[in-house]
């Protein structure tokens, strides 16, 4: 750990915020450099997306800025976070190599916070990772969306919050003393034919949402670019899915984009995503969902359980709809997909789900009531695998779209109408480093503390919801710049 530097202690007594303010002169190399004889114990930039949350956002934004320096508060829907750190750092160095000490301490203790949904969360997520920050700062996320599952996951609840003076000074001492987690990141290769017909930005008939911000066409020249294909590149921290779910996730940004008035309370937004999910047939999927759309009809699925490992083949249920690639504990609002891999398991085929062992945890659901079982102590989907690397490649098919989403953005994918194959490879890339308040969900293996509580393999007859339950038909209730790419891709040779 990088010993901190000495500050000169300030002779008179501080305003309450002025631990977390930054000045002007080091977030703008434009303004007059001042003397500051007191550095801030918890400098924090703070970013807001104003559309989030109804009218929250706007609000949130105008309190951040009455209690800390107007400048170290952003509006996203003004200004992109790359733009901002990449200005931020370059006069940091700057003041660095003139001696501000002010600066250096600022650079070695500043802390981010990100209000927003997970799309929001993720986008500056991706920022700090693309931009390989020789001291990357760690992030707290504020739950400012519908699922909010990044914040969640970290212990900083899943209800929107207030947006008064009290509740943000409460946010920040939070903020100043949370511990901090690496999560791994996980990079993802998307290559398709080009289209023959249609325009092809973005690609017909696929609209890649804006939180969808890393994912970049390879450009032609490039050493990867492969003739007659658009190949896509990008990452995620908490989830990629695909089927139904996604499809029924596409079905309310959908609604949402066209009636936005009608989307501005947490609580409707929720209510609206459970109507469409009993319109889209979700709870009734055997009915309303022919077999032909389920994921193994059209897709094959590889995994690669350790780095330098071989490709195996999954053999996954005909009847499987859904299927998601999960490396933090809270999907759809707060639900452990993975859970407790239990005493007759934990050691043998899987083991734990930390958030930072390189692994990502793949899961499969045949519909809403096999979903609701993750309300049961202790329940699950249909646990697919532990992975390392994981390929999808589809087919030809009855169907010529799916739906897919990623940390809570969906799209609606075309699948290949002839004898081509548009493949999907997701692969560890790095870890980036998140702040955890108490009680956090997530557990992590540089802190065996964090599974305290959380598993507790002591009695073999815990109600540990099996696979073979769901064979018989039974049901049990209760219920920026884009990544780099790994260097063991070649995405030459994925076909």
């Amino acid at each position: 750990m990088e010993e901190e530097i000495e500050t000169p202690r300030d002779p008179k007594p501080c305003g309450p915020l002025e631990e977390y303010r930054i000045p002007d002169y080091v977030l703008r190399p434009d303004a007059q450099q001042v003397l500051v004889d007191h550095a801030p114990q918890c400098p924090v930039l703070v970013f807001i997306n104003s559309k989030s949350g109804g009218q929250l956002g706007s609000s949130l934004i105008k309190t951040y800025r009455e209690l800390l320096n107007e400048a170290q508060v952003i509006d996203l829907s003004e200004e992109a976070p790359d733009k901002v750190l990449q200005r931020l750092y370059v006069n940091v160095e700057r003041l660095k190599m003139e001696g501000d000490i002010l600066a250096v301490q600022i650079w070695r203790t500043m802390r981010l916070i990100v209000a927003g949904g997970d799309g929001t969360a993720s986008w500056l997520l991706g920022v700090v990772s693309d931009l390989k920050l020789s001291h990357p700062p760690p992030i707290a996320t504020v739950p400012l969306g519908t699922g909010n599952n990044l914040p969640f996951s970290f212990g900083w609840g899943k209800k929107n919050p207030s947006t008064d003076q009290e509740a943000v000074k409460l946010f920040l001492g939070l903020v100043k003393h949370a511990k901090e987690i690496k999560i791994d990141s996980w990079h993802l290769i998307l290559r398709m034919r080009a289209p023959k017909e249609g325009p092809c930005e973005p690609i017909a008939p696929l609209e890649l949402p804006h939180s969808l911000h890393a994912f970049h066409r390879v450009s032609s020249g490039d050493s990867h670019d492969v003739e007659g294909y658009h190949t896509f590149r990008g990452g995620f921290w908490n989830y990629f899915s695909m089927g139904m779910d996604a499809e029924i996730s596409y079905a309310f940004h959908t609604e949402r984009k066209r009636n936005p008035d009608k989307f501005k309370n947490q609580l409707t937004n929720q209510g609206q995503y459970a109507k469409l999910g009993l319109k889209q047939g979700w709870f009734c999927a055997s009915l309303s969902h022919p077999s032909s759309r389920n994921i193994p009809h059209f897709a094959k699925v590889k995994v690669m359980k350790k780095p330098g490992g071989h490709w195996e083949e999954l053999q996954i249920h005909h009847s499987i709809r859904s299927i998601v690639c999960v490396n933090l504990p809270s999907f759809s609002g707060g639900l452990n997909p993975w859970g407790d891999p239990g005493a007759r398991r934990i050691n043998t085929e899987f083991t734990l789900p930390y958030v930072d062992d390189g692994l990502i945890e793949v899961v499969g659901f045949r519909d809403a009531w096999h979903g609701l079982v993750l309300l049961a102590p202790n329940g699950h989907g249909h646990r697919l695998a532990q992975a390392h690397r994981i390929r999808f490649e589809f087919h030809k098919g009855v169907v010529d779209h799916t739906f897919m989403r990623v940390d809570g953005e969906p799209w609606k994918q075309p699948l290949p109408k002839d004898d081509d194959t548009i493949v999907i490879e997701i692969s560890h890339q790095g870890q980036v480093t998140m702040l955890a308040n108490e009680p956090c969900k997530s557990m992590s293996l540089s802190d065996p503390l964090s599974s305290h509580g959380h598993n507790d393999h002591s009695d073999e007859h815990k109600n540990d919801v099996d696979d073979e339950e769901w064979e018989d038909g039974r049901r049990k209730f209760g219920a920026a710049e884009t990544f780099k790419l790994p260097d063991e891709i070649d995405i030459a040779h994925l076909s």
